[in-house]
This record gives structure tokens, C-alpha cells and sequence, in this order.
């Protein structure tokens, strides 16, 4: 449902040719005599309804003109520097002024002929990328997090700002993943719209009937569609009530949540994430459902009891010996490096984690392993100075599944023997203090006694309830130009700050750092 410019050119090219566009993108029309418009329309990945509970009339057409004209062909490249926007100059700008923004990837929506529509956001804000130019190939290379520079121009349509169709980008060092942010107190203020297209959270609502039928959800705002189209479903708080979509782009009928949607029921009281995407009001596109305070992931892992035969538990893993074979099945959280041949990785399910030292993997299977991805590995347990993992050389075979974790708060675990249970996991860490790590009080080193430069891993001490520990950002995992490193490089001592990252291992916790927030 996209921004109609070319309405008078359709009319005129036939008008006993009625258009039956198609979701997905590879048909426009019902005729090859519209084949010129087809060319010139868009079928954006969403079929957003008003955020308000009354329904509209009609269904917004899903296959429309862009509102501006987008550049077609990669942007010059020149020895002048690059003027990048920030997030205020970006929503500053008038439709059809020409945007450059810096950005990180949060979600992708969808891709087709070329065309790829993408959530990304910054420390900032975020921005909509709808059908920004993209091969197939370059849409593999757009892992959650990644940072990428976008060139293209500034649209707007029912609200929803964006960069428009035809934008170009390329990809450039950095990795950021943003938290949810909660705005369930935000949703009847003018606030609300400072927020969009962020990656957001909403507490406690409650499940409405989401028609005169009393049904939980629709497929399709008026309940026209089936099982694969777009979800629409009502929830309430504060005793207003607002529609919420999970678009079938985004999320399709085999995702967790909108199986998990499916399953609802009237009067259920739900916490959701999702990002929000505007529409004549709040819309937002939800990527996560669970029971109001469930402390379970949002994405799907199987537990001990439902492993494949074959393949051990984690706690079989654990009490293997070293040198003993061992197949394991668990998903990709991040990559930590690639080369000769060899990728060293953290992976994880819902009962543990699990290193991959050096497992044999081509750099085009490496590319594969995007964030969530499940894994069969068949090799050998190791232990290094206390760090369990799978020795060099395992191998591994992609399976269907995607389980992406969330950190684990474990500060109040530091300093006890329960500590080593989290080995490898995604995990976080709470209002910890910056304190000198060398007698001159520098805040950090490169390298462990400071004989290194701009590039080697950063070490620096944190402090909580009066014990000391050695945090590293380890340069492989994450090099010198990502955030996490100058934020460290940044730090102060007597600073407060929160982060996240891995529980690797050496002579006792040696957490590999992933983000840092000053407090």
C-alpha cells in the first residue's frame, strides 16, 4: 500500500484493465498491457491498518508509486567527504530532499527483484529503508547489526517517515543492536512519534476482541485474508484501545510469534516487542509475544528433553572429557572471526553455550552463519586455562531453527562458584564502576600490560560489591571502529556503566564486552 503518483498514467494506459498486485512483489497487474506502470510501482512489505479501533473503509491498495523520485544508479563517488545526517537533520528534512544516514541493521522485511526493505537505527533513532536498491547476495550480507551508510531521499506516506524507494548503500565497519525500548506509558501521549520506527517494547496489555465476532485476531484488517497474511489483533491499556499487525513480511506464518498470536485469546494479558511503524497513527509491527512477566525467551530453542537423537545435552557436553567426540546442536549468536578456512564462534541454546574454536567453515558458509542460525557441530570437547569449547577442526551442517538469546543478567552471580554455570552465554552486566587498571590511572589498555596500540583487544577494570574484575573487547569480535571499542576508549574512571557481551573464560571470568552504556 505504497504512495500512488502514477494513477493518471494507469488510467490511461487502460481502463477495462483492473490491477490484482501481489504481496510478494512478482506481480503487479492483471495484464502484460500494464507492464510500463508495474515497472514504475512498488509492492512495499506491509499492509498496515489505522492504528485507531475503527476499521477503514476500503483496503489501501499494496502496489503504488513511490512519493519521490529515488536514484537508480550507485552514488558518485568523489574525494569529498561524505556529509552524514544526524537522526534530528534526517526527520528535519523535507520530502524529496536527498538523505545521507548511518545506520545499523535491526531487522530485515523483506527482499525481492532486487529490492530489500529494512529497520535500522542508531543511538539516536531509526529509519524505515523501504526497497533500497540490493542484490540477493549483498541482502545475505545484512546480519542484524550491521552498519551500513544509505544514500537515497527523504519520503513520507500516512505518516511513516522514511528513505524512499531506490536508495543505495554499502556497508561499513560497526555493530550495534539496540534494546527494546518500553513505551507502553508513551502509547496516548504526542511523544510517541519521537519513536518511530525504533526497536520497542510494550508491558502488560491486554488482548481486545479484534471484531463483532468476538475473534482474538484477523488475517487482514477486515478479516478477508487467510493463514499467511498479515495479523491484525486489538490490545488495551488504560482503557484505550490500539491495533497492533505482525506483518507477514517480517514475520510469516512459521515465526513464534505469529504462531503465538494465533493462539490468543480474549482477556489475555501479553508483553510484546516489535518496532514502530506508523500508519495514520501508531501501527506497530510486532516481532514477539509472551504471557505478561514470562521470563522465557521470545524466540523458539528446543530444551534437553528435545534434542535430536545423537546429539547431547549441554549437560552432557559439560561432563564429556576433553578429547571426548561430541555433537552438539545450538544456534549462532555472533561470529568472532574467519580465516584459512577456519571461523571461530559463540553459539548458544536455551540450556547453554558452547564455543567453536577454529571449526573448519569456507568464507562462503561463513556468510551463512547470520545471528540465530542452528547449527549441527560434530567434533571434539577442549579445555584452555578453565574455557570449555570444541576444539579446532569440528564441522558443522546448517539446520532449519533460529533462536537468538537474550543477555542474561548475571552481576549479582560475579564472585560465586554459580558464576562458571553461564560459561559462553550472552549475558549482561549492571551499574558497574570504571576503576584504574594500571598505577598511571589510565581507564583501559590496549592489551592486557599495555604494550599494544589502536586495534588489539581492550582490557579494562570494572567494580561491584567491592571486587574488581578484567573485562575485555576482544578486537576480533569486535575491531576498533565499532561502538563498543571507542566507548571503551571513552571511559573514565569512576564511571557507572551497564554492558553486555560473552562470559568466555581464562583463569577465571574474562567477559568478552559487546556494548558499554555510560549511565
Amino acid at each position: 500500500m505504497k504512495k500512488s503518483k502514477l494513477v493518471l498514467l494507469a488510467l490511461g494506459l487502460s481502463l477495462s484493465v483492473s490491477a490484482c498486485g501481489k504481496k510478494d512483489g512478482t506481480e503487479t497487474t492483471a495484464a502484460a498491457a500494464t507492464t510500463e506502470v508495474a515497472a514504475t510501482t512498488t509492492a512495499e512489505a506491509t499492509t498496515a491498518a489505522p492504528a485507531t479501533t475503527a476499521a477503514p473503509a476500503t483496503e489501501a491498495p499494496t502496489t503504488q508509486a513511490p512519493t519521490t523520485a529515488a536514484p537508480t544508479t550507485e552514488a558518485p563517488t568523489t574525494e569529498a567527504p561524505v556529509k552524514v545526517m544526524s537522526y534530528d537533520e534526517y526527520i528535519a528534512a523535507e520530502v524529496d530532499d536527498p538523505v545521507v544516514i548511518e545506520a545499523y541493521v535491526q531487522a530485515k522485511q523483506s527482499w525481492w527483484d532486487n529490492k530489500a526493505t529494512v529497520y535500522t537505527q542508531d543511538e539516536d533513532g531509526a529509519y524505515f529503508l523501504y526497497n533500497m536498491t540490493c542484490s540477493k547476495e549483498d541482502y545475505e550480507k545484512l546480519t542484524e547489526g550491521t552498519k551500513i551508510r544509505v544514500t537515497g531521499f527523504r519520503a513520507e506516506w500516512s505518516g511513516e517517515i522514511e528513505v524512499a524507494q531506490g536508495a543505495t548503500f554499502e556497508i561499513i565497519d560497526g555493530n550495534y543492536i539496540a534494546e527494546a525500548k518500553d513505551v507502553t506509558d508513551k502509547l496516548a501521549s504526542e511523544d510517541l512519534i519521537k519513536f518511530q520506527n525504533q526497536k520497542v517494547a510494550f508491558k502488560n496489555m491486554t488482548v481486545e476482541a479484534a471484531n463483532d465476532e468476538g475473534a482474538a485476531f484477523t488475517y487482514k484488517w477486515d478479516n478477508s485474508g487467510s493463514q499467511g497474511d498479515d495479523l491484525y489483533f486489538k490490545v488495551s491499556v488504560d482503557g484505550t484501545t490500539y491495533t497492533f499487525t505482525v506483518e507477514s513480511y517480517l514475520c510469516d506464518k512459521d515465526t513464534d510469534v505469529y504462531k503465538a498470536v494465533e493462539a490468543l485469546k480474549v482477556g489475555d494479558v501479553i508483553d510484546m516487542e516489535g518496532f514502530l511503524y506508523w500508519y495514520e497513527g501508531v501501527n506497530p509491527h510486532i516481532t514477539s509475544v509472551k504471557a505478561a512477566g514470562s521470563e522465557e525467551p521470545t524466540s523458539e530453542a528446543p530444551t534437553s528433553e528435545e534434542k535430536s537423537e545423537g546429539v547431547m545435552t549441554y549437560d552432557q557436553y559439560i561432563a564429556a572429557e576433553v578429547d571426548d567426540p561430541v555433537v552438539i546442536e545450538a544456534y549462532v549468536q555472533a561470529k568472532q572471526g574467519w580465516w584459512e578456512n577456519k571461523a571461530t564462534v559463540y553459539t548458544q541454546d536455551k540450556d547453554g553455550a558452547y564455543f567453536l574454536y577454529n571449526m573448519a567453515c569456507s568464507e562462503e558458509d561463513y556468510a551463512k552463519l547470520t545471528e540465530g542460525t542452528k547449527i549441527r557441530v560434530t567434533g571434539f570437547r577442549a579445555e584452555w586455562s578453565g574455557e570449555i569449547e570444541v576444539a579446532e577442526g569440528a564441522t558443522f551442517e546448517i539446520l532449519e531453527g533460529n533462536y537468538v538469546a537474550e543477555p542474561k543478567d548475571v552481576t549479582e552471580l560475579l564472585g560465586t562458584e554459580d558464576l562458571i554455570k553461564s560459561q559462553n552465554q550472552k549475558v549482561s552486566f549492571k551499574g558497574m564502576k570504571v576503576e584504574a587498571i594500571n598505577d598511571d590511572g589510565a581507564a583501559f589498555l590496549y592489551k592486557w600490560d599495555g604494550s599494544g596500540s589502536q586495534g588489539d583487544d581492550l582490557y579494562f577494570k570494572v567494580s561491584v560489591n567491592d571486587n574488581t574484575y578484567t573485562f575485555t573487547v576482544e578486537s576480533y569480535l569486535c575491531g576498533k571502529d565499532t561502538d563498543v571499542y571507542k566507548a571503551v576508549e571513552g571511559l573514565k574512571v569512576g564511571d557507572t556503566v551497564d554492558m553486555e557481551g560473552f562470559l568466555y573464560w581464562y583463569e577465571g571470568v574474562n567477559p568478552h564486552i559487546t556494548a558499554v552504556t555510560v549511565k
